[in-house]
């Protein structure tokens, strides 16, 4: 029996990606926005999403525009 691949996760937020630009670490994040490391590992990896109150807290700590920690819907 073949296995069944398990679907591709849907990448919503670039969090990772700012964060590796900016050079900052996840727990450095985590200790800005007063969330626990593994919160923000699983919403960098787009386990789960940040609500809103707590993408505008990350992006105010990034000093980044709340649209840069999101993959555009679609090109300019």
């Amino acid at each position: 029996m073949a296995k069944k691949k398990a679907p591709e996760k849907l990448k919503i937020n670039r969090i990772k990606v700012v964060l590796a630009e900016k050079e900052i670490t996840h727990k450095d994040l985590a200790k800005k926005v007063k969330k626990t490391p593994n919160t923000i590992t699983r919403i960098c990896n787009n386990e789960s999403q940040p609500t809103l109150k707590l993408l505008r807290e990350i992006a105010i700590a990034l000093n980044v525009d709340i649209r840069e920690l999101l993959i555009p819907t679609k090109d300019k």
